[in-house]
């Protein structure tokens, strides 16, 4: 009696330049699950403090940024305490180029289980964002701790008041919105590295100067008028001063910046998406 094999998964070649391959994600849902708790093991393995590391590096952040922006250059914050201002700043920063540095390299990093392993190359990118998701939530816990004593001092006529709206219900949707632009520009980026391993210095230089475009350590209110082109030329900001307008009343974004953000994601992800797709077929032969 003949019997005919019978295969429950068929591994065919992508042939569209936009495949999302949704179902092929849901089923490695394990595998983003198993990847997360790797890179949480390997980071924090042989350290004494551990996850604290997330609350340590934006305090050591906010504290430096306190003494040299506000103390030193005396760049005002709308209004907004210190602690508040730069410590939300670095936290929503560090998630976006937390996304950006990882995805950046998603290829030349993996190499070696890309060229051994099926699986949607996708998985990668999308543990990155979950893996930096668990840092902003507990950075997020601290500042809300930071949050409750400005409000209180402020409602008891202590300190500078705070005017939080019902919007800071939709925080996940900036984090949403953060990670889109991370890594919509990471996958660019890393797209291009396999061939070009030069870029790779030159991210890692202009990211560290792209924070100084973005309203981290300052409010957009400080910028010049004839430079107010970067607010609309840097998605990063709109979010950014978006997080201070719900959670403290105070911003200086306007609607035509966020349209222009969401634009610039919206490009940003699809031309990445494109070019990871093209790109995860041949890479292995060029790395």
């Amino acid at each position: 009696m003949d019997t005919e094999d019978k295969w429950d998964l068929i591994i065919e070649p992508k042939r569209k330049i936009f495949d999302l391959q949704i179902r092929e994600l849901i089923r490695y849902r394990d595998l983003i699950f198993l990847f997360v708790k790797r890179d949480f093991v390997t980071q924090y393995k042989q350290t004494i403090l551990g996850p604290l590391w997330y609350i340590i590096s934006p305090l050591i952040s906010t504290v430096m940024y306190t003494f040299v922006f506000g103390r030193l250059a005396n760049i005002g914050t709308d209004g907004i305490p210190y602690t508040l201002f730069y410590y939300s700043g670095t936290m929503l920063w560090t998630f976006f180029s937390g996304c950006f540095n990882d995805s950046s390299n998603v290829f030349i990093n993996n190499a070696n289980i890309f060229g051994k392993v099926y699986f949607p190359r996708l998985v990668v990118p999308i543990n990155y964002v979950f893996s930096n998701s668990i840092k902003i939530m507990v950075q997020f816990v601290m500042l809300m701790a930071f949050f409750i004593y400005y409000l209180i001092i402020g409602s008891s006529g202590g300190g500078t008041p705070l005017h939080p709206s019902w919007f800071m219900l939709f925080f996940p949707l900036l984090v949403v919105w953060l990670a889109a632009i991370g890594v919509g520009a990471g996958i660019i980026i890393s797209s291009l590295t396999t061939k070009y391993r030069d870029l790779q210095r030159l991210v890692s230089f202009a990211i560290g100067l792209a924070m100084y475009a973005t309203p981290v350590v300052y409010p957009l209110s400080e910028i010049p008028q004839r430079f107010s082109w970067v607010a609309y030329a840097n998605p990063v900001c709109a979010p950014i001063e978006l997080f201070r307008l719900w959670f403290f009343g105070s911003a200086t974004v306007s609607n035509y910046m966020i349209l222009a953000s969401l634009g610039i994601t919206v490009f940003l992800v699809i031309i990445g998406l494109i070019l990871f797709n093209q790109n995860e077929q041949n890479f292995i032969d060029v790395v």
